[in-house]
């Protein structure tokens, strides 16, 4: 893996995520992540509640890799979506462009423009907030969510997408967005295996609905 990347999430962000490894690892679990990244000044300190972008992308990557090391290719796949379910729950979906799924005006637009307006919310945060630049582009039976950058693939080369954690954001994002849909989400390209963007692909139609 690469050194530094010089681009960084807030530490608002970053803390979400350390947080919902803890919630889903467990302490223990968390401990031997970190120890396994070098990271072991988070162990008992994490990133302050504060939207300072202090967190190196690098820094991201390496916990990406040390949960497959921890788990293997297949667990930590698992893990690092549920990590990324958790830390939308824990964080992003308090930020400003994610409260207002709150509204009743945006709960009474159909389950397709919810969809889009909370895909839409998630990439102005971390355009905004982060050096995740990203985008959505709608299509006939899709829509792509494309970051530029991905603090998860950082640095790495792999034959396969590595953005698992970033999966499960917006997995979640989808079920915060439409009250509880689900909808099938699949990395298609990554920077990892070569490509220049990392792009996302979900189905405009949710899981089980006719």
């Amino acid at each position: 893996m690469q050194g530094r990347s010089e681009l960084y999430y807030p530490n608002r962000i970053a803390r979400a995520i350390f947080m919902a490894m803890d919630d889903v690892m467990g302490a223990h679990g968390l401990q031997s992540l970190l120890s396994l990244a070098r990271m072991e000044q988070y162990a008992d300190s994490l990133p302050p509640d504060d939207m300072s972008r202090a967190v190196d992308f690098s820094s991201i990557a390496a916990l990406n890799i040390a949960l497959e090391e921890l788990y293997g290719a297949n667990g930590g796949r698992g893990m690092a979506l549920r990590i990324g379910q958790r830390a939308f729950v824990g964080g992003l979906k308090n930020f400003g462009a994610m409260r207002a799924a709150n509204d009743a005006a945006f709960r009474n637009l159909p389950v397709h423009k919810r969809t889009e307006y909370g895909l839409q919310g998630l990439a102005l945060i971390l355009t905004n907030f982060s050096d995740q630049k990203s985008s959505v582009v709608v299509k006939e039976d899709s829509l792509e969510f494309i970051s530029e950058v991905s603090p998860y693939a950082w640095g790495r080369n792999t034959n396969k997408p590595v953005c698992h954690m970033m999966v499960g954001i917006i997995m979640e994002c989808l079920r915060w967005s439409t009250n509880g849909y689900k909808f099938y989400v699949r990395e298609i390209e990554c920077t990892a295996t070569g490509a220049e963007r990392c792009v996302f692909r979900i189905n405009k139609q949710a899981i089980g609905e006719q």
